[in-house]
């Protein structure tokens, strides 16, 4: 097993990226740091507007990929210790120092970015967890191959709120997307599916639609930043299909409101 961790970068004013806490292993999604809302207590200060992060999780450096040379590592806590891969990530916007982490070990890992250390880590899932994304300061949710959906608050850390569950046994559930702009929204998709599900977290268990219109497996989605009702799914038919929500859907169910074709299959969004 492969010791994984998180890089976080600064870009200074020189153009240098320095390695504000490292790892040497390949990207999978890197980000850039949204500055914080500071609507939360543990909001009191924020990471450089300049961070970004990249999760890592073999053994290949990626210097090499940015182009620069002047990196510097800062260890894990403790460098002895071999951790599970991780599989996804997603930053806090309302506490920036916070970052999420998901572990195919069915664990994720709560890092606080200022301090370099792990700030809490939750058995989430029976099995392999895919992803996971914030809703709020001390709540998120997180995806596994187990099938479920599953939301967990830091002031009840023993207990996690299950709000889906795919229909068919022992399918994962490979991505979720938290809709910042209506917190009661979430969209997650199953590995291997054509099939975006939009899920109501006042209605556990039913989805509210399902976006059915890509010709092979969805790998990626988004919801749109400034609309409550937009959401964008990407796969390996090579299409981008931009979607709106609407209050009652039609009888052969939502069509694209956009689509866009790129020249290979779309892994990221």
């Amino acid at each position: 097993m492969v010791l994984p961790w998180v890089r976080i970068y600064e870009y200074n004013i020189i153009g240098v990226f320095g390695a504000l806490l490292g790892g040497s292993f390949p990207a999978n999604s890197p980000a850039v740091l949204v500055e914080g809302s500071n609507d939360d207590d543990d909001a009191s200060s924020s990471p450089s507007p300049n961070l970004f992060v990249i999760p890592c999780g073999s053994d290949n450096s990626i210097e090499e990929e940015l182009g620069h040379e002047e990196i510097t590592d800062a260890q894990p806590p403790d460098s002895s210790e071999f951790y599970a891969p991780l599989t996804s990530f997603d930053w806090n916007e309302i506490v920036p120092k916070r970052l999420g982490t998901s572990i195919i070990d069915t664990t994720c890992t709560i890092w606080d970015i200022e301090r370099g250390i792990v700030e809490t880590q939750l058995i989430a899932h029976d099995k392999e967890v895919y992803d996971i994304c914030w809703g709020e300061a001390r709540v998120f949710a997180s995806v596994s191959a187990d099938g479920s959906v599953r939301i967990f608050d830091f002031r009840d850390k023993e207990h996690s709120t299950i709000i889906y569950e795919s229909p068919q046994p022992d399918t994962p559930l490979l991505r979720l997307a938290w809709n910042k702009q209506d917190l009661r929204y979430m969209a997650t998709v199953l590995m291997d599916s054509n099939k975006v599900v939009i899920m109501d977290i006042r209605s556990p268990t039913m989805p509210v639609a399902e976006l059915e219109r890509h010709k092979a497996g969805v790998n990626a989605i988004a919801w749109a930043p400034q609309s409550c009702r937009h959401i964008c799914s990407v796969g390996d038919d090579t299409q981008a299909l931009i979607w709106e929500l609407l209050p009652v859907a039609g009888s052969n169910g939502i069509d694209p409101m956009s689509m866009y074709s790129a020249g290979s299959e779309n892994n990221q969004l």
